[in-house]
């Protein structure tokens, strides 16, 4: 059982992107790989797409013998109620939903045998002149020192959160990298495959898990006084309160406490 959807607006690339067959022999600049997952970019007529495809062969290594138990553990995970690719697209499809800025979906959709997910594939249109907020931090990009910029950035990286949150929904790799930035300083969320609603006691654990994430890399390039601004703009205080700094202290000892 297979389903793909290819956006109307798309429609004159359905020779490349209309089937998952044509998808899975397109041939592009490869930017990620793993025994999971691939990532290829492709041109058509100056536009760029980022094509993310899912099993069926993707990553395998020449070796296959030396790598049996990573198999099983593909095959088990196959099983799953919502596999990987699946949960990805959903994911961006509600963040927009909620208001939440995404790449555009041009295609998206998977294939099942025998019950069990085989394969699967999501297209994404490449949204102009953007950069990852990891990579503005990797090369100390001078807007990361410009406190208006930073000001503009954080409080749309907090709006975004707190809806996220709000509906009960963990982001579980809201890393710097998954966040884009436009020249009109512009925020955009990204790749979410492991996002999920939580509830209770765990809901509140993810939480901080979320910010805690954002933080690691927030204190090594920002001021305390702005990732604390982060904070209020997440909360939409002036003030913190003492279950506030309670939070606070699990966000910045986090990944202390899980080492």
């Amino acid at each position: 059982m297979r389903g793909w959807r290819l956006e109307p607006a798309y429609a004159h690339l359905r020779a490349e992107f209309g089937t998952l067959d044509a998808v899975f022999a397109l041939q592009g600049e490869r930017l990620t790989q793993d025994p999971k997952s691939e990532v290829i970019r492709v041109e058509r007529a100056g536009v760029r797409y980022y094509v993310k495809r899912y099993g069926a062969g993707v990553g395998t290594p020449k070796n296959w013998r030396r790598h049996w138990g990573r198999y099983l553990r593909l095959a088990l995970l196959a099983y799953l109620p919502r596999p990987r690719v699946k949960a990805e697209w959903q994911n961006l499809k509600q963040f927009g939903k909620w208001g939440i800025p995404i790449p555009e979906i041009v295609a998206c959709g998977m294939e099942r045998r025998y019950g069990a997910f085989w394969r699967g594939a999501l297209i994404t249109r490449e949204l102009p002149a953007t950069e990852d907020l990891a990579t503005l931090a990797r090369r100390h990009d001078p807007r990361l020192s410009d406190p208006v910029w930073v000001a503009e950035i954080s409080q749309q990286v907090a709006t975004y959160t707190r809806i996220l949150h709000a509906h009960h929904f963990i982001h579980n790799d809201l890393k710097w990298r998954n966040i884009l930035v436009d020249p009109e300083r512009r925020v955009y969320f990204i790749d979410c495959p492991w996002g999920g609603y939580w509830f209770g006691p765990l809901l509140a654990y993810r939480i901080v898990k979320d910010l805690a994430t954002l933080d690691k890399v927030a204190k090594q390039h920002l001021s305390n006084r702005q990732r604390l601004r982060f904070y209020l703009q997440y909360r939409q205080q002036k003030r913190l309160t003492p279950a506030d700094k309670d939070c606070i202290r699990r966000i910045v000892h986090f990944f202390e406490d899980s080492a």
